[in-house]
């Protein structure tokens, strides 16, 4: 794997957008991953959450790619991307139990290289290896408010800590929560682990931790008021609706869990109260 996973999927994240048709308009970000087709054609798939797709009402969205110059300088040069058909059918792919959405397109060659393979997509496995748990800081990149770094268009890098436990097996809980402001933009963003020498439970040595671990999907909100939590779906989930794009009908890991929070008496769950954003 890279040594910057930073770089890699900065230039990996996108803008997502689509104006409203009354000077607002509807933004979230994705990210692209290198997907091969079942025979083994070079595909490239963008990443993001399902509600990004589904609140833009128009059939084209536009996605913001980036070039870079000669002189190593960059420029904005976003295309558009056909999310509905003539029919208004979603062209996007999402699924069925969580709030995930992948779609293959078309990317200039620089951008197509840019993606990220698939295999950096952490499974429970990734979890248990690193002993990942309450307080290990992760990383995240997204567009708060339609907010980019710069005028080349790259995402806004930021970061936060686990704020709950426990994070797997991911069938029983589906997403997990980072001390993190979440804005309207960031929906759809990676969230990653970057940390260089980690000592693994029960090994002599230490290596370098880095994986996608999630997306972020959603901030947490209770009383109108913004309690800086962000809920990220574990990345397993983005590995089985990449398998739906090839098969419609293979079964998904997330038919094991229910889609819905479970509310205790006198309390409710993270997920009970988040507001989609």
């Amino acid at each position: 794997m890279t040594v910057d996973l930073s770089v890699d999927l900065i230039q990996a994240t996108v803008q997502v957008e689509q104006p409203l048709g009354d000077g607002t308009r509807t933004v979230g970000t994705g990210f692209l991953i290198n997907d091969p087709t079942p025979d083994g054609k070079p595909r490239t798939v963008l990443v993001t959450a399902a509600h990004v797709f589904t609140k833009m009402p128009g059939p084209i969205a536009t996605i913001g790619f980036r070039v870079e110059n000669a002189d190593g300088s960059w420029r904005y040069t976003p295309a558009q991307l056909t999310i509905r058909d003539a029919h208004g059918h979603d062209l996007w792919t999402r699924n069925p139990n969580r709030d995930v959405a992948v779609i293959a397109i078309t990317a200039p060659p620089e951008f197509a290289r840019a993606a990220i393979p698939e295999t950096w997509l952490a499974t429970d496995d990734t979890f248990k290896q690193y002993a990942l748990g309450p307080g290990d800081e992760m990383l995240a990149l997204g567009f708060p408010e339609g907010l980019s770094a710069n005028e080349a268009g790259f995402p806004i890098l930021r970061s936060g800590r686990v704020a709950s436990f426990p994070l797997q097996p991911s069938s029983a809980f589906p997403t997990f929560l980072m001390d993190f402001n979440v804005f309207p933009g960031n929906s759809g963003g990676p969230v990653y682990m970057s940390e260089g020498a980690r000592r693994r439970p029960g090994a002599d040595g230490v290596e370098d931790a880095q994986f996608i671990a999630g997306m972020l999907t959603r901030q947490v909100e209770m009383n109108s008021q913004n309690l800086s939590i962000g809920i990220v779906i574990h990345a397993k989930f983005i590995r089985e609706t990449l398998t739906l794009l090839d098969n419609p009908s293979a079964p998904t890991i997330s038919d094991t869990a229910s889609a819905e929070p479970v509310v205790i008496p006198g309390l409710i769950s993270a997920e009970a109260a988040a507001v989609a954003r």
